[in-house]
């Protein structure tokens, strides 16, 4: 062990970023993997390895008691042998004998590069799955590798800080009807960050609202910086997203920074999402005014916030009624998500047939 060595693992360090006190720690457990191959499996005990940062030296050690005749030389040293180390031991002490390491057969260095090799490897791991494991909730760049023709899924190569790693994007996380063809760039959300055998398990979505809430973050500096908050999204990928906003300066339309100047912002988040219809709605304290707004693009003429305060009843132009609530329930559906409140939607001749009904009752019990 002599300072090339000590180089090169600063080099492995400058390199991988591996720390060279990790793996001074790998091949101190391979040196002693080493002896015990070259003696028959033996607990190594008293075997012992000691690097020197400073000497640029690794030594290894044996702490053999001091008999008068040696019967186990890996444990026992003579008394004879051990004045030789040190003359002022006696029987019962104990001395450390330095072991030659260069003495170990082809099988005990093997093991030993086996046991190097394999700590490089699990920091590599552990190193990508700290990396990633900070990017759960965002988004990452992607390139799509590979379709699998018959499950459908999609291996895609994503990239952090400069790091490469293939991963999957199962089915059931890609947008319904988007196709995505090998070689094409975009962008995922990173659901979870899990530890694998061979690396990482990176969980990555398309279909994810928070997908559509980082891409707002990106495209909108007034999201970015705190100035335009989003309070909450409701999303069925591929078909519509409804997303409401508010903003912490009054001077500042959180609509209109959302959507920028001609469309642009909004309208690079619909391409970036294969065309997928995003409403973007203002957010207020008021559940009634909220519902209202949600069930944009459909007018609303009123919306009464029921007793139990999570029920909202609405009503709505007749010929409204059918927008308001959406190919098969999915603007409603959308909204009572955003809103976190039940909607009930009628009608306006509906809710007058109802009026007069109860104006009826109310003169028959008079």
């Amino acid at each position: 062990m002599n300072a090339e060595f000590f180089a090169a693992l600063e080099q492995l360090e400058k390199e991988k970023g591996i720390p060279v006190d990790y793996m001074l720690d790998r091949v101190c457990q391979a040196l002693l993997t080493a002896y015990k191959k070259d003696n028959d499996g033996l607990k190594c005990d008293n075997v012992y390895v000691e690097p020197d940062m400073e000497e640029k030296t690794i030594h290894m050690y044996a702490s053999k008691e001091v008999v008068d005749e040696a019967e186990d030389p890996l444990t026992e040293i003579s008394l004879a042998d051990a004045k030789k180390i040190s003359p002022r031991v006696s029987l019962g002490d104990f001395v450390r004998v330095g072991i030659e390491t260069k003495k170990f057969g082809r099988i005990a260095a093997q093991a030993a590069k086996q046991v190097i090799i394999q700590g490089i490897r699990e920091s590599e791991r552990g190193m990508a799955y700290n990396e990633y494991s900070s990017r759960e909730h965002e988004i990452l760049n992607a390139t799509v590798f590979r379709v699998d023709p018959e499950s459908g899924t999609i291996i895609v190569e994503v990239v952090s800080e400069g790091e490469k790693i293939e991963t999957a994007l199962a089915k059931s996380e890609q947008v319904p009807g988007e196709v995505l063809t090998e070689g094409q760039r975009i962008k995922v959300y990173v659901v979870e960050v899990r530890k694998g055998m061979h690396g990482p398990q990176i969980l990555l979505s398309r279909t994810h609202p928070g997908l559509v809430k980082r891409l707002f973050e990106l495209e909108v500096p007034e999201i970015h910086d705190g100035v335009v908050e989003i309070k909450s999204i409701a999303r069925e990928a591929g078909n519509r997203t409804k997303i409401a906003v508010m903003t912490h300066d009054e001077k500042v339309d959180p609509i209109g920074a959302c959507v920028g100047p001609r469309g642009s912002r909004v309208g690079s988040i619909v391409n970036e999402l294969s065309g997928e219809k995003i409403d973007i709605i203002k957010y207020s304290e008021n559940m009634a005014d909220f519902v209202s707004a949600a069930l944009s693009p459909a007018d609303v003429i009123s919306a009464v916030l029921l007793p139990d305060g999570k029920s909202c009843r609405v009503t709505v132009p007749d010929d409204q009624l059918s927008l308001a609530i959406g190919k098969e329930g999915q603007n409603a559906r959308l909204a009572a998500k955003l809103t976190g409140c039940k909607i009930d939607i009628g009608s306006e001749s509906a809710a007058k047939e109802q009026a007069a009904q109860a104006d009826e009752d109310l003169l028959v019990e008079e």
